[in-house]
C-alpha cells in the first residue's frame, strides 16, 4: 500500500453479506471500486457513491486493496486467478469467504509470487452486522499486510483481530461456528423437549434470545487463555465449579423430562458427562493440577 493519500479499495462479490460491507467503504477516503457478474447490486452501489470496474482486470489496477467475498473456494481462486496477473508489489487482498483450512496458505503462496500479499479475513455477524458495519472480522497473515488493510476492514467491522499467521483468521472463523452450528443443534433438542412439555417455542425464544443478550450465551465462559485444566488456586476455579454444580443440576433435571416425554436429547446426556471438562475442571472424583 502506498504511504501517501489513502489508496482506494476494491470489493468483488456483493451478495447478501458484501454488498452492504461495501456499502460500508463508499466512506474510505479512497473511494471504493465494485465488481460483481449481476448488474443490480453493482448498480445499487454505484447510487451510493462507489466506482465501477468493468472487469477485474480494471479492478486490480484502480485499487491497491482488494476484499474478496464469493460463495466457495473455487469462485475465490477463479477471482484471484484472474485479478493477479493484473496486479503487482504493493497490493494486497483480503479472503472474506469462508475457505477451507489449507486454502489460506496455498492462496497466499500464490499471491506471493507476484509480491502480491493476501490475508484470510472471515467475518461473522451475519447480514445484520454487515449492514451496519459491526462485524466480527478475523484476520490471518503477516503483520505488514494486517496493518495495510485494519483500518479499512474497520470501517466494515467494529471487532477486527489479528489471529496469527495466514490461516489463522479461517481457523478461528470454523471454530467459532462450530460453536454457532453445534448451539443450532442442541437448539433442536431444547425446542422438541419444549414442544413435547406443551411449551410455546416463540416464548422459549424470546427468553433465549433476552438472556443471553445479558450473559452473553456460550462466549460467556471463553475469559481463559487456555484449554488445559484450571490448576488449583486459580480464580476462575471457585466461579466455574459453580457453574458446573447449576450445570450438571439442570441438565439432570432436563435429561430426566426428555425420559419422561420420550424425547431424544443425545447432546444434553453428552453434554452432562463432559461439561466438567468443558469448564476446565477435572470429572468428580479427579483432580485439577
Amino acid at each position: 500500500m502506498s504511504t501517501g493519500e489513502p489508496a482506494a479499495v476494491g470489493f468483488v462479490g456483493l451478495g447478501n453479506i458484501g454488498a452492504d460491507m461495501a456499502a460500508n467503504l463508499v466512506t474510505w477516503p479512497g473511494g471504493v471500486w465494485v465488481h460483481d457478474l449481476a448488474p443490480e447490486p453493482v448498480e445499487q452501489l454505484r447510487r451510493r457513491g462507489a466506482r465501477v470496474a468493468r472487469d477485474l482486470d480494471e479492478l486490480a489496477r484502480r485499487t491497491e486493496l482488494i476484499c474478496i467475498m464469493v460463495r466457495d473456494d473455487a469462485q475465490v481462486r477463479a477471482v484471484l486467478d484472474r485479478l493477479l496477473p493484473a496486479m503487482s508489489a504493493g497490493h494486497v487482498v483480503a479472503v472474506h469467504s469462508t475457505v477451507a483450512p489449507d486454502t489460506p496458505a496455498e492462496l497466499a503462496a500464490a499471491a506471493a509470487d507476484r509480491g502480491v500479499q493476501l490475508v484470510d479475513a472471515p467475518v461473522s455477524g451475519g447480514a445484520p452486522g454487515a449492514a451496519d458495519g459491526s462485524l466480527a472480522i478475523m484476520v490471518g497473515g503477516l503483520d505488514e499486510a494486517f496493518a495495510a488493510c485494519r483500518k479499512p476492514l474497520g470501517l466494515m467491522g467494529s471487532e477486527v483481530v489479528h489471529a496469527g499467521p495466514i490461516g489463522a483468521g479461517t481457523r478461528m472463523k470454523l471454530a467459532r461456528n462450530l460453536l454457532h452450528f453445534v448451539a443450532f443443534t442442541a437448539v433442536g433438542e431444547a425446542q422438541r423437549l419444549a414442544e413435547a412439555a406443551g411449551l410455546d417455542l416463540l416464548a422459549l425464544g424470546r427468553i433465549v434470545r433476552h438472556t443471553d443478550a445479558i450473559t452473553g450465551g456460550p462466549g460467556a465462559i471463553m475469559h481463559r487463555p487456555t484449554a488445559a485444566p484450571i490448576p488449583d488456586g486459580d480464580p476462575w476455579a471457585e466461579i466455574v465449579e459453580h457453574v458446573r454444580t447449576l450445570g450438571e443440576k439442570d441438565l439432570g433435571f432436563a435429561t430426566e423430562l426428555a425420559r419422561q416425554l420420550g424425547v431424544d436429547v443425545p447432546l444434553a446426556e453428552h453434554a452432562a458427562g463432559e461439561l466438567a471438562r468443558a469448564l476446565g475442571l477435572a470429572p468428580h472424583g479427579g483432580g485439577t493440577g
